[in-house]
């Protein structure tokens, strides 16, 4: 096996000397400056060519975890942030700390079952270069481009999103690839450790960069049950060179972060996935240059960088649920991705929804955990999302207002007055209360089309009014969440 390694490693040393040049991209169009950074093309491929031909002086001979561990890295640029870290949902998720070769680190980790069992776990890497973690796992998880990982949480899986050295104010710099690799190593050690998750059974995902990092891991070592990369590439020069802080004169640090290199090093399942419009070119070169059984490679057609993960990650929390064996049984065969891309959401993401107290109001009710409830001119309350992004969450928005009996007409009577306005009119209970439940659509003054949901709540010889309001191209989607909403009113009494 060594003798095949060596020999495999100096192959690949030539082959990409003579490969033409391939630029991706790497990004993302949802919020969070940690979470996913565009990354542009390579703006001279001539000489970004020319610096990844020239032959590396880094012994590739011996195993990844050898040769990273005897390299030191030299950066040209210290940089960092110290950008805040939001806090996660309680009892969804813990901000935790973990110990790591330039000190604690963050990390958002699921919090205890409290049933006392040990669980799986994955530790999941975003997308882009930034280093720190931010509310980006609870924005909505769009379908075309689903960074988030909310897929394994989601399915009941333990997730952790760690932060690494030089974001979030953590210690040390970004080294682009480098560092990070012992960062998401030392991830592992600290999940392990909780009593409520299963050492052996702890599962490593990324996307983009976030899929080159977690490649990078797992040809360094065999602690994850199995790794799932997502849009990874071959070889760092394919990624966007502005983000590069180390010396980019030296060959061998283009080596020591390189995948292409180390695939024979790889001894957990690896499953390497992406859309055929996205890095694909990428994931063929490692394909066809490597030997190791336990690499699998998966081209979805009809897909790119973005839009296979949505269906792609939910396959792999199926298959995370379903590995209960001694060792991983994972397999995934190319016609489950394909069949999974083909369908497309089948119902809508589960937010993380949060309580809220109205003291005013004596009522308890969930929302989203990303909205805000904040006061209108109108006396009353608004929950909206504090991003706008064209979704059924962010799209939509509930005005909430009191009234005493003295400044409305009862309930027959509200009913009766809108069903004349063409509403339809059902009585309800509510918390325990008396309400009706209106639904309607209507055009706004700007043309554009609404649903509407009137929720209209008798209270201590008042009225609660719940008008829910969305777009009508978000009528059913907004629609169910609202239900989960008005479900969830509770009062004092």
């Amino acid at each position: 096996m060594q003798d095949r390694k060596k020999f495999t490693k100096k192959c690949l040393a030539l082959l990409m000397a003579a490969m033409t040049i391939f630029t991706v991209s790497c990004g993302s169009s949802a919020p969070g400056e940690n979470a996913a950074e565009d990354a542009g093309s390579a703006e001279d491929g001539e000489n970004l060519f020319g610096k990844a031909e020239r032959k590396s002086d880094t012994d590739i001979s011996g195993s990844f975890a050898e040769a990273h561990d005897a390299f030191t890295t030299t950066l040209v640029r210290e940089e960092n942030d110290d950008n805040p870290i939001p806090e996660p949902p309680e009892g969804v998720f813990d901000l935790v700390s973990y110990p790591s070769k330039v000190g604690d680190l963050a990390a958002y980790v699921s919090s205890d079952p409290g049933d006392g069992e040990k669980h799986p776990l994955i530790i999941w890497v975003v997308g882009g270069w930034g280093n720190g973690i931010d509310d980006f796992p609870w924005i909505y998880p769009e379908w075309d481009d689903d960074q988030t990982g909310s897929a394994f949480w989601q399915a009941g899986i333990l997730t952790m999103y760690p932060s690494f050295r030089g974001g979030s104010g953590n210690p040390g710099y970004y080294e682009a690839l480098f560092g990070e690799v012992d960062d998401i190593v030392s991830a592992y050690e600290y999940a392990a450790s909780l009593p409520y998750v299963d050492p052996e059974r702890i599962y490593l995902g990324g996307h983009s960069t976030g899929g080159t990092r977690a490649l990078l891991a797992s040809e360094y070592t065999d602690k994850f049950r199995a790794v799932f990369c997502f849009g990874a590439v071959d070889e760092i020069k394919y990624h966007n060179n502005d983000q590069f802080t180390f010396d980019t004169d030296n060959k061998d640090e283009y080596t020591m972060r390189s995948p292409i290199y180390w695939l024979e090093d790889i001894e957990s399942p690896t499953f390497l996935i992406e859309g055929r419009d996205g890095n694909s070119e990428c994931l063929e070169r490692m394909e066809k240059a490597s030997q190791n059984d336990n690499i699998h490679c998966y081209v979805v057609e009809r897909a790119d960088h973005f839009s296979v993960l949505a269906p792609a990650t939910r396959v792999a929390a199926q298959k995370i649920l379903e590995d209960t064996d001694g060792e991983c049984a994972i397999s995934i065969t190319q016609e489950e991705l394909d069949t999974a891309m083909k369908q497309g959401m089948t119902e809508m993401p589960v937010p993380v929804m949060t309580e809220r107290y109205l003291e005013e109001l004596g009522m308890t009710f969930s929302c989203p955990y990303l909205w805000d409830i904040v006061e209108n001119e109108e006396g009353g309350l608004t929950a909206l999302s504090r991003y706008d992004y064209d979704n059924p969450w962010d799209m939509s928005v509930i005005f909430i207002t009191p009234y005493s009996a003295e400044e409305a007409d009862d309930l027959q009577e509200m009913s009766r007055k809108m069903q004349e306005i063409g509403l339809t009119v059902n009585e309800a209970r509510v918390g325990g209360h008396d309400a009706i439940n209106a639904l309607g659509r209507f055009e706004d003054n700007n043309g554009i089309n609404r649903f509407q949901r009137y929720v209209i709540i008798e209270n201590e010889g008042g009225y609660i009014d719940f008008e829910c309001i969305a777009l009508e191209e978000y009528a059913e989607e907004s629609d169910s969440l609202f239900v989960d909403i008005i479900s969830s009113i509770r009062f004092d009494d």
